[in-house]
């Protein structure tokens, strides 16, 4: 069984920042005394993915058993030996009648018979059918590691994907906390306004129905929290609802280019790798089956005993028949060589090699395809990365701008000198910016993911 070492340089790990609890967390029905949820890196993660995940843990027996194949006897080069063995009772009522004499009758008679021998036969030549199908056999378990090794891969990348979608929700929450924080002030401005006179009643009903809007908006994306971790410990092979806290932050790797990556997947991607084997696979097919057109000699040999006991056997003698019992034994060794030439079998050789031929082209298409689509999904990822990437540099500067305007605003309103609907556009911008921020920050990383993977960037045997 294969075991992998993982180079985790996608991206320098950073400790995610505690969640900012909400003003009156009492408010919100979340209790006041909950333990921490452990810590799970990103690198904890993917080694319990290699250890529990079933994918893997399929693809490697599958693995094994291709291993197991690899063997000489399997490929017909080496002899095989029996034993054999037959013993056999007869009981019999025997009439003998010779000429005009009077029938000898034997009631109840007896025999018994044992034979046994151990052959040996070996294939000398068969059209060379026997090295090609070693060679065939050593090709199958490659093509099974690489196999396996794609399958890491991909669950890697979806590991990868799911654990970053959990601090993404995570950082959700976290905006949606500060607005609530936001939201409370709000209410505490405006009743402090309204004890005051300079302010209506109806202001405090419409700070406190926003402020309710924000706490459903939060509940709700507690569950996508939620579901994005069922997700990951799915992946993980642990119980669904074990509760766990991301220590790793969304960062983005910027300094990825388009012709390292080309370049890895020529070299070092597993499915390219496993379509060139399959190439493989169907030419040693086609050659097995031009090799049947040739002769085919071996050898055999063996040793054997075979023994006759008859208690109803007729001796003559001067004074007339007797009977008597018999016993015959016969051992020895015997050995010889034997040769078949195919002469005709219904044109089913030629058959045979033709669908080979037809198999062998398939497994040329199969390997342009596969090389065509990997330079697609490539070129697909890297647009994606770079457009990305400068997304990302457009929403981390408009987050600042979103920040500032709502800590201006905010004090604005403190002051008397901006209406509640200002404020809440305000407030409404920023957490949307915020969650544009998240969300592309993602998509970018889940692009840099699939580029090193496409590239065999992942995984390292």
């Amino acid at each position: 069984m294969k075991s992998f070492r993982f180079f985790l340089f996608l991206f320098p790990f950073a400790a995610a920042a505690q969640q900012v609890p909400v003003a009156r967390p009492q408010q919100l029905a979340r209790p006041a005394t909950v333990a921490p949820a452990p810590l799970l890196s990103l690198q904890a993660a993917i080694s319990a993915a290699l250890q529990h995940n079933y994918g893997i843990l399929l693809s490697r027996q599958d693995e094994v058993i291709a291993a197991n194949n690899v063997t000489r006897g399997n490929a017909g080069q080496l002899p095989n030996i029996s034993a054999n063995l037959t013993r056999t009772f007869n009981r019999n009522d025997i009439t003998s009648t010779v000429g005009t004499n009077e029938p000898r009758v034997i009631n109840g008679g007896t025999s018994n018979q044992l034979n046994t021998n151990v052959t040996l036969g070996w294939t000398l030549f068969d059209g060379l059918g026997m090295f090609i199908a070693y060679d065939r056999l050593k090709t199958l378990r490659q093509q099974q590691q690489q196999i396996t090794r794609a399958t890491v891969e991909e669950t890697v990348e979806n590991v990868t994907n799911a654990y970053y979608d959990v601090v993404r929700q995570g950082g959700k929450i976290k905006s949606l906390e500060e607005a609530l924080k936001i939201g409370q002030a709000r209410i505490d401005l405006t009743q402090a306004q309204v004890d005051v006179g300079v302010a209506a009643k109806v202001e405090v009903l419409t700070a406190r129905v926003d402020y309710n809007a924000d706490r459903s908006l939060l509940l709700q994306q507690q569950q996508a929290l939620t579901a994005a971790k069922i997700t990951l410990n799915n992946l993980l092979g642990r119980t669904p609802r074990l509760d766990f806290a991301p220590s790793d932050s969304l960062t983005v790797t910027r300094d990825l280019r388009e012709e390292t990556i080309t370049a890895g997947i020529k070299a070092n991607n597993p499915r390219l790798a496993q379509a060139q084997l399959g190439l493989d696979v169907a030419t040693y097919n086609r050659r097995l089956v031009r090799a049947s057109r040739f002769p085919q000699i071996g050898f055999v040999t063996g040793y054997g005993l075979n023994r006759n006991i008859n208690n109803a056997q007729f001796i003559n003698l001067p004074t007339g028949p007797v009977l008597t019992t018999s016993i015959n034994n016969v051992k020895g060794l015997n050995y010889g060589i034997t040769a078949s030439v195919p002469i005709f079998n219904g044109f089913n050789i030629r058959r045979l090699e033709q669908n080979a031929r037809v198999a062998e082209e398939q497994g040329e298409l199969r390997l342009g395809q596969t090389t065509l689509q990997l330079d697609a999904d490539a070129a697909s990822a890297f647009a994606q990365y770079r457009n990305f990437l400068q997304l990302l540099d457009l929403e981390e500067t408009n987050i600042q701008l979103a920040r500032q305007n709502v800590a201006i605003a905010l004090e604005r309103y403190r002051l008397g000198l901006l209406t509640p609907l200002v404020l809440r556009e305000a407030q409404r911008n920023q957490l949307d910016a915020e969650t544009r921020l998240l969300d592309i920050r993602y998509a970018a990383k889940q692009a840099e993911i699939a580029l090193r993977r496409l590239s065999g960037g992942l995984v390292r045997e």
